[in-house]
């Protein structure tokens, strides 16, 4: 048995202050702690949530950028017996409620920044009955943050193990409704003891935090850089600026982040040059990159690359692409420059598979649906039974991914069954863009798919074909203001098809979309970003 399999979120904080307890753990903008203080703080939130009555098992809810209080949250809720419920702030609000609600979440945390939001929650959602407030100020209607984890000597009486549920990570649904992936102690755990060996995290390293939180690549680190007592620098959110002055400040060795940050980041450098010396690797995830990115990355970022893909019901990490991969692909050496284009190798500890339509394996070259195995999978999704059984199938995650491997392994993902577009590093599910659209009563029929965005990577795009007689002046912009009043506004269309002819279809109905991407998609030699 691994050790992940046995131990629970608590251990990688408790080993950081038993054997680093004078090293600097965080810092947050001028704020700074040892790894001492982070434990003796996150030690008392558990017993401020026991205060304010969340008993084991009960959900927290954090509504909010990344912060200090958000680390805290991250190490400590899980690590007490309750189970987080991390929320992504840019969604709107009736997509918020619909995930409070779904979830039962009893106690929110947030910023200040998303007071508003929150209180409107609290009315909707019946369980949420306590907002604590991060940055207090004088508001009566919430609990301060900072009294949580001020209370003294309050840790809870209870012993997490592996396979309790920690966290409820939303993803969107194939049905348009938002899914709530079941993530274990035990899940979390083995991803981090998986990203320790494909990084090779040290407690000399300082790690910064630039993608969210509340998004599965902002937190894939969190725990490996916890257990080995590396320093955590956070932002509380991506502005290159402030990245930048970050990574030269706090002379980071390691930092992670998004297609789309890393460009903006290449195009701030060029006109405000910063000392980045200190990078030693610097990761990608959560979206394609281009193959130009890819190649301005190496040439003017010092350290190695390397990228990771995954998903967040693999808590997320399923492969890595190595820095050698890189460094011998960009220099023209084959093998290697035809796999930048992978998603690389799993990584020790996950096993991948591609099948065919009845669930056997498919020869090297041949496309076939990702499956995943490993400590790592989901328990689940939350209150959804039918779609747990469809997804988890005899110890297996089908992710819906559609790939083919070289004779090495190197997994090259084709298509997404899912119809999932991948924009900035946010997930975007078209069937609940189409089902905004056409609640529009200019709106007969809705294809929903990405298109190749230099800046993110894939952007939304709608096919609209109209009703008879719908003016189309000033349509676009209609329709575009419909989806921002119902959905978040990463994912409302960039750009329209307004047609009257039909949608493409199969003989069964069923619209095709092959069709109307791959004008899109052909001239960059690739089916999907």
């Amino acid at each position: 048995m691994t050790p992940a399999s046995t131990g629970d979120l608590g251990w990688p904080l408790r080993r950081a202050a038993r054997h680093h307890r004078e090293r600097l753990a965080v810092a947050d903008g001028e704020l700074t702690l040892t790894y001492g203080e982070l434990a003796a703080r996150v030690a008392a939130l558990g017993g401020g949530l026991e205060r304010l009555g969340a008993a084991p098992g009960a959900r927290v809810g954090f509504l909010g950028a990344n912060s200090l209080a958000h680390l805290e949250c991250v190490l400590g809720v899980a690590a007490h017996g309750r189970v987080l419920t991390d929320l992504n702030f840019r969604l709107a609000p009736a997509e918020l409620a619909f995930m409070v609600e779904d979830a039962g979440v009893e106690v929110l945390v947030v910023d200040r920044a998303n007071l508003e939001v929150a209180r409107g929650l609290r009315t909707a959602a019946e369980a949420l009955r306590t907002l604590v407030l991060v940055g207090h100020s004088g508001e009566s209607d919430c609990v301060p943050y900072e009294d949580l984890v001020r209370g003294g000597l309050a840790i809870t009486p209870v012993s997490p193990c592996s396979t309790d549920l920690a966290a409820i990570s939303y993803t969107g649904g194939t049905t348009g409704r938002p899914k709530g992936v079941m993530l274990s102690h035990g899940n979390l755990l083995a991803n981090a003891t998986h990203n320790l060996l494909a990084t090779g995290h040290t407690a000399e390293d300082v790690i910064l935090h630039t993608p969210p939180m509340f998004h599965a690549a902002g937190v894939a680190n969190v725990f490996a850089a916890t257990w080995v007592g590396a320093t955590q620098v956070i932002v509380p959110r991506f502005d290159p600026a402030a990245v930048a002055t970050a990574i030269e400040r706090r002379r980071v060795t390691l930092a992670i982040l998004v297609p789309t940050m890393l460009e903006r980041l290449l195009e701030h450098l060029a006109e405000s040059p910063c000392d980045l010396s200190s990078l030693r690797n610097l990761q990608y995830a959560a979206s394609p990159i281009s193959p130009g990115l890819q190649r301005r990355a190496a040439a003017e970022l010092p350290g190695e690359l390397a990228q990771f893909y995954g998903m967040t019901e693999a808590a997320p990490t399923v492969s890595h692409l190595s820095p050698e991969v890189h460094e011998r692909g960009l220099a023209g050496e084959e093998p290697y420059r035809s796999r930048l284009a992978s998603a690389g190798i799993p990584v020790p500890g996950v096993e991948v598979e591609l099948r065919d339509d009845d669930g056997l394996p498919v020869p090297a070259g041949d496309v076939g649906e990702l499956w995943v195995r490993g400590p790592n999978v989901m328990l689940g999704y939350w209150n959804r039974p039918e779609e747990t059984a469809a997804a988890l199938v005899g110890g297996w995650y089908r992710s819906g991914d559609l790939a083919c491997a070289d004779q090495d392994g190197y997994i090259f993902v084709v298509d997404r069954r899912k119809d999932m577009i991948i924009s900035g590093g946010e997930n975007v599910y078209s069937v609940e863009v189409e089902r905004v659209l056409i609640e529009h009563p200019a709106v007969a029929q809705a294809a929903v798919f990405g298109i190749p965005d230099e800046r993110w990577g894939e952007a939304v795009h709608a096919a609209v074909v109209l009703e008879p007689g719908s003016e189309e002046t000033e349509l676009e912009a209609t329709l575009v203001a419909h989806c921002r009043e119902r959905i978040a506004g990463f994912k409302v269309p960039r750009s329209f098809d307004l047609r009257e002819d039909p949608l493409p279809q199969s003989g069964a109905g069923k619209v095709l979309k092959a069709p109307l991407r791959k004008p899109f998609w052909s001239v960059t030699g690739r089916e999907i970003g």
